[in-house]
C-alpha cells in the first residue's frame, strides 16, 4: 500500500457538527461526503449544489474526484449530476455536490446524509503537439463499437 497523501481539510461554521469525510472500509477508495444542509426536497428531474461545509487544500499534482454513492442510485435515482465532478487542487472554496433525482419519486436529502464519495487521485499534466495521428487496430470506429462484429458479443 502507498503511503497516504496528506490533505488538509477545513470544517466550515455550517458544518462543524458533521463527521470528517472517512472510508468505510479498509479498502474504500472513496471517503464519504456528508449534507451540510437539510431537508431538501428533490423532485423528480431536480437538481440541487448540495453543500458538504468543507473546504479543501489538495496537493499539488492531486484532484478530488466527486462521484456518487451505489446505493442512493440503486434504491432512489439519485447520483451526481456532473461525474466525477472534479475538484481542483489550487481551489479553497466549499466543496458542493450537485445531486439529481433520476427515480421514480421525489427524494429528501437530509443533514448528515452520506450524499457522495471524494476520491482523491493523482493528475498528470500532458504538453498537447499538434501533428497526425498515426493508425491503430481499432482505428476511428466510436461508442460501442469494439464489441461489434465479434462473435458471442453484444453490440
Amino acid at each position: 500500500m502507498s503511503r497516504p497523501v496528506t490533505v488538509t481539510v477545513e470544517r466550515l461554521a455550517h458544518g462543524q457538527d458533521l463527521p470528517l469525510p472517512a472510508y468505510a472500509s479498509a479498502g474504500s477508495a472513496g471517503l464519504d461526503l456528508h449534507a451540510a444542509a437539510g431537508p431538501l426536497q428533490l423532485a423528480r428531474g431536480a437538481r440541487a449544489l448540495v453543500p458538504t461545509g468543507l473546504a479543501l487544500a489538495l496537493p499539488e499534482g492531486y484532484e478530488g474526484q466527486i462521484r456518487p454513492r451505489s446505493g442512493l442510485a440503486r434504491d432512489h435515482g439519485v447520483t451526481v449530476l456532473n461525474s466525477p465532478g472534479t475538484v481542483d487542487c489550487d481551489y479553497r472554496g466549499e466543496i458542493g455536490v450537485l445531486l439529481v433525482n433520476l427515480g421514480e419519486r421525489p427524494f429528501t436529502v437530509k443533514r448528515g446524509m452520506r450524499i457522495a464519495q471524494l476520491v482523491i487521485a493523482p493528475v498528470c499534466r500532458v504538453r498537447l503537439e499538434e501533428g497526425t495521428v498515426p493508425p491503430s487496430e481499432r482505428g476511428a470506429a466510436g461508442f460501442g463499437s469494439t464489441g461489434l462484429g465479434q462473435p458471442g458479443e453484444d453490440a
